[in-house]
Parts: C-alpha cells; structure tokens; sequence
C-alpha cells in the first residue's frame, strides 16, 4: 500500500478526508501540525480565549487524535511555531507597517503546509501527502473545488506545481454539505464542529486589538477624498482595509461611507461617501510576486481579486521586471494592494501575483499608495 501522510487539523474535513484515503486503500497516517503559541506569542488582547484551561490548538489536537483514533490511523505531531512566526507572521506585520492588507494564508500555504509540512512527510516515509482543501488536481492542473461557495484554489495559488506535485484533495469533489453529511454517518467527534475562521491557524480575534500586540498604535486624520476635509481620526493605518464601511471611526456620520485609500507618509486615511463610490474601483493594477502553477501563461483570462470574489475578465501585460499588469474588462470595486491576484482559465486555477499598484483610467489611483 502507498503511504500518505494527510494533515488533521481537528476539522471535519480532512477527518473526511482522512476515511476516503483510507476507504481507497492508502496506507494513512496523520501529521497535525501547531503553528501558533498565543502564550510565546504574546497574543492576549483581542483574544478570546487566552484564559481558557486549554487553548483552541491543543483542542484541535485532541479532537484530531479522537478521530484518528476513531479511524484506527496513527497521529504524529510537529511544531513549527517559529517557522510560521518567521515566514508567515513577519510577512504579516511588515506589509501592515506598509499600509497593505497582507493575506496570511497564501504564505501560508507556501511556506508551511506545502513546504515544512511536507518535509516532515517525507520523514515519515509518505509517497503521497493530503490536506482538507476544497480544490483538484488533474495531471498537473489545479482546479477549483467542486463547492464554488468552499473553493480554495485562491489560498493555494502561491503554492508551486513541483510542492502540488504529490499532493491529494479528498474532498475537492465533493461539497460541504456532502463532508457533513460523510462525517454524520461515520459518527466522527468532528462531524458538528463549528468550521475555522479567523488568520491562518491563529483564529477569530478583535482585529484591531490583536494587532495592537504587536504594532503600536499611531492616530492620524480621516480626510474626505473628494473635499479633503478632515471629517475623523483613525487608530492607525493598518487596522483599515479598501472597501471597509464599519468601525471606520466617523463618529456622528450617517452618511453610508467606505475606506478608499491611504497615505502611508502622512498617515491619512482616506474615505469616500456613497454618493462618489467611484473612488473604490479600479480598471488596472499592477503585480509581482508572480507564481504560475501551470505552463500556460495567457495573454486573456479571469481572474479574482479577493476570496469569493467574482472573477473579472482580464488582459495580462507581461513587464520586463518581472512584473504583471492585469487590465480588466469593465471595473472592479476595491482591488486592494497586498492581496494577490488570482488567474484562472474555466476551473483550472493558473497561478497568482500579488498587487502592488492600482489604475484608473491610465493613472495610478493617488489616493492608494
């Protein structure tokens, strides 16, 4: 039998994952990884459960132990909580510091579950490795999951064909409701557990107060964009996102309002109202960081700006510097610098960059820097 080393979160869905490798006859074993330390990490404000008797992680544990107990597979366990503070968590801050809205979980990926985890793997002697994403594999192209509301070809686009190469997605054909339902008849501890959210194997938190751990916070002016009034002040730039209308800090102002840009240099936060909402969309960027799973490289394809965002047709001008423009047919609402631009053809997802620098109408947007 072909070994397979397959990542147990604590969820339902690589527990799933994990009954149909083994239904198929894989030799199965478990790797759970713990990348987050809340204690070492200094992670208490924001955190919901800092003073819990047992942190979410350990729980996590437990309740992957439980189901491969239940699935008669052995568990392994490996920390890489300095290698995720190192790869993944600097990146993290360092782009906040730039006034970017990072996306912890493509580095991730790239870094951590598709990099180290599979190292480990290979300790242990895996031939194949397997994780919980909604996502496919056909050859050597990597395609959407099946479930378009659960599809996670985003967060895997920076991720390289070579670490795909050996990799399995269970339940990339099925849907999430079909994982329960698999989960519920097999009588899995997970079966009803409520699924993550929040950063990349850190968890939900009050943002602003998590990353008050680890930046301080630097006030500055709220500015109309259209007038240039001063209309507020914010808690400092990085606990804003483009397209953000709650919690902006406009105190007495009913008027529907959005983030629509930022001056790192001065430290302005700039909002627009409803009535100009023509601030928040672009018809150009700009991006590196590129990472092509596939060997096509097109001139025209689609492409997603956020997670569960539609995708926008686009024209890709490849640049000399390494660099890709990425024109969309019609406009797109708040493409943001620092989340990555995602190419697909139909379901084959083609690879990434990340966004450097917006356009509009042949300028870049000044407001956005």
């Amino acid at each position: 039998m072909e070994k397979v080393i397959i990542g147990m979160s604590g969820g339902v869905d690589s527990s799933v994952a994990a009954y149909l490798l083994k239904k198929e006859g894989y030799d199965v074993e478990g790797l759970f990884m713990r990348n987050w330390d809340a204690a070492l990490n200094n992670d208490i404000e924001g955190n919901p459960t800092f003073n819990e008797n047992i942190c979410p992680q350990e729980q996590d544990y437990n309740d992957a132990k439980l189901v491969c107990e239940q699935l008669n597979i052995p568990l392994h366990r490996v920390d890489f909580i300095k290698e995720y503070w190192d790869y993944v968590f600097t990146y993290f801050l360092e782009e906040l510091k730039k006034g970017r809205t990072p996306n912890p979980d493509l580095m991730c990926n790239k870094y951590v579950k598709f990099d180290l985890f599979i190292k480990e793997a290979r300790k242990l002697g895996a031939k194949y490795i397997a994780t919980g994403h909604y996502a496919r594999r056909l050859g050597n192209k990597l395609l959407r999951g099946i479930d378009n509301n659960k599809d996670q070809t985003y967060f895997l686009a920076q991720v390289s064909s070579e670490q795909l190469k050996d990799v399995l997605f269970p339940v990339g054909d099925l849907t999430k409701d079909e994982v329960r339902k698999i989960a519920d008849e097999l009588g899995l501890a997970v079966a009803k557990k409520k699924d993550s959210t929040g950063i990349c194997f850190i968890g939900e938190r009050n943002y602003q107060k998590f990353v008050h751990n680890y930046l301080q916070p630097n006030p500055g002016d709220i500015v109309d964009v259209v007038s240039g009034k001063v209309i507020g002040r914010h808690t400092g730039l990085m606990n804003y996102t483009i397209g953000q209308r709650r919690n902006v800090g406009i105190s007495g102002n009913l008027e529907r309002h959005f983030v629509c840009g930022k001056n790192v240099a001065k430290n302005i936060l700039y909002v627009t109202f409803q009535d100009h909402e023509e601030y928040l969309y672009s018809d150009e960027c700009l991006i590196s960081n590129i990472n092509f799973i596939s060997s096509v490289h097109p001139t025209f394809c689609t492409a997603k700006f956020r997670y569960r965002g539609e995708d926008h047709p686009v024209e890709l001008e490849y640049l000399d510097n390494d660099k890709i423009k990425v024109k969309y047919k019609g406009l797109a609402k708040s493409v943001t610098p620092g989340q990555a631009c995602v190419f697909y053809l139909g379901a084959e997802c083609l690879g990434s960059g990340i966004i450097d620098e917006v356009y509009k109408d042949g300028k870049k947007l000044w407001y956005l820097c």
